[in-house]
């Protein structure tokens, strides 16, 4: 089992989260966010007097899947989270992570099974 974390444009989430769904990852938490990378934060001015935000809004996924899940999530999770055809800064990240155990508290089933 793989913990995959991926940081996405919030713009992005119905889009990510259908694509998923379609190859039959249906579970996931969706966690607000905000950091920043290469972007360094944005300015903007209102009513005349620039701000400027040092933290861009971003999502983050949380999903637990199967090993024979793992490149398949991924390459979809990069394909719809990319914007425009090369993508562009900020974007967002992908983090793999193993998995040491899962349990459904439902009904304590563990292991894979639980996923």
């Amino acid at each position: 089992m793989k913990l995959i974390l991926a940081i996405i444009q919030p713009m992005k989430l119905r889009a990510v989260r259908d694509a998923l769904e379609a190859i039959g990852v249906a579970r996931m938490t969706v966690v607000d966010a905000q950091g920043y990378g290469r972007q360094r934060g944005q300015t903007a001015t209102y009513r005349g007097i620039e701000y400027e935000f040092d933290l861009l809004r971003k999502v983050m996924l949380e999903i637990c899947v199967n090993d024979d899940f793992v490149d398949s999530t991924v390459d979809t999770l990069i394909r719809v989270a990319r914007t425009g055809s090369s993508g562009s800064i900020g974007d967002g990240k992908v983090f793999i992570l193993p998995c040491l155990d899962a349990i459904a508290v439902e009904d304590s089933v563990r292991g894979p099974e639980a996923v």
